[in-house]
């Protein structure tokens, strides 16, 4: 079954992610570093798959993956062609970004969210390797990305960009490979607390000391980024609670973060679009970015638009996950076929509800921004136009 904590999580971290989109208030990024809580619960998923289906868990996750970016695709890279991107072969990264695709002027803004997906591709690849590594050497393996992280900001290593995202956001999924293996929950609080204040004051020093562009955004000092958000994930995970209760008693958020869940990379990639979009525009209204209304106004019509978009295309998450796609998830609870429940009827109909159920199973572990919850035997519905390339960062 789902750990529905872990779903909560999720939920909140991808509301952030929006909120400090519109708002741009780096204090946001200091109360909850939701990228790095979304790596690490990525990574717990990922170690899930990895324990139950070995290195063919690569595969289904990235056809988990894909689709949804695909659909993006189809929509923004024609409009950058016409206007202005030119032809050449990297356009083919927006089939698989293991390399920032390109993008004309005005792409590379509402499309800057695309190194997540880029980073998330390059940690499941390196997944199966890492795993192995982690289970017979797990304390080494879970320092080493912030070693490499700290020799690169001490100019010891000038490592290449693919190396640096793994300083900057792979210790968070390696910590996520540390909670599906349950070594978070066994630190008592005399070690985890400490160690946890050793990370925050060594992260919030360097961050204080080596202020960005925006201040004290984590995102603008990545050695700051990765010891702080280490020192969040340590307590959110490893002194979660067993339960959510509270969540089942109320259908309506329980069904809001089911959806928000099962629609997590959709949500993700097309949210961006519409906060540049809508800047501009709200500002010609009179409504300031530095006026409250205006920024209430504004994170509500991009939260509206995000959920139309979610209603046309979320639905491409189901089929990559091999559900049946839905509408809105989190609906009732469909019944298994009779004929499945007592033996008897078409044995092709108990077949395929013997089928269902073990997909459902098989579901709830690997669902990496999905976040349904399975109930067995069968699963909850819950200025220049030259070519630039996507590197911006700020969530």
């Amino acid at each position: 079954m789902r750990n529905r904590y872990l779903d909560v999580l999720r939920f909140l971290a991808i509301v952030r992610v929006i909120v400090y989109h519109v708002t741009g208030w780096a204090t946001l990024t200091l109360v909850f570093p939701a990228m790095s809580v979304m790596f690490a619960l990525a990574g717990s998923l990922m170690a899930a798959s990895l324990t139950r289906s070995g290195p063919t868990a690569v595969g289904r996750r990235l056809r988990r993956l894909l689709p949804s970016l695909w659909v993006l695709a189809v929509v923004f890279v024609p409009a950058m062609l016409l206007s202005g991107l030119p032809v050449t072969p990297r356009v083919l990264l927006w089939l698989l970004p293991v390399a920032d695709p390109p993008a004309n002027h005005w792409g590379a803004l509402a499309l800057s969210v695309i190194w997540y997906l880029r980073d998330y591709l390059w940690f499941v690849l390196a997944s199966p390797v890492a795993f192995w590594l982690f289970r017979r050497a797990p304390l080494p393996t879970l320092l080493a990305p912030y070693l490499l992280l700290v020799a690169i900001e001490a100019g010891i290593y000038p490592a290449p960009p693919v190396l640096r995202e793994f300083g900057l956001y792979f210790g968070a999924w390696l910590l996520g490979f540390a909670n599906h293996a349950g070594m978070l929950r066994r630190l008592t609080g005399r070690v985890l607390y400490p160690v946890a204040l050793a990370l925050a004051v060594a992260g919030g020093a360097w961050i204080v000391g080596h202020p960005g562009p925006r201040g004290y955004d984590l995102n603008d000092n990545h050695l700051g980024n990765a010891l702080w958000s280490a020192a969040f994930i340590l307590v959110v995970l490893g002194r979660a609670p067993a339960g959510v209760a509270w969540l089942g008693r109320n259908r309506l958020a329980d069904r809001a973060v089911t959806a928000v869940n099962r629609r997590a990379l959709t949500i993700y990639l097309w949210h961006m679009p519409f906060v540049v979009a809508l800047t501009p525009l709200v500002d010609v209204v009179g409504w300031s970015h530095q006026d409250p209304v205006g920024l209430a106004v504004r994170v509500l019509l991009v939260f509206a638009l995000v959920g139309l978009v979610t209603l046309a295309v979320g639905w491409v998450e189901d089929v990559a996950a091999g559900r049946p796609p839905e509408l809105i998830p989190g609906g009732p609870q469909r019944p298994v076929e009779p004929a499945a429940r007592t033996g008897t009827g078409s044995p092709l109909r108990a077949d395929a509800a013997l089928r269902s159920v073990g997909e459902a199973a098989d579901g709830a572990g690997a669902a990496g921004a999905n976040g349904a919850r399975v109930v067995v035997p069968a699963q909850r519905v819950a200025g220049e136009t030259a070519s630039v390339e996507i590197n911006a960062r700020g969530s």
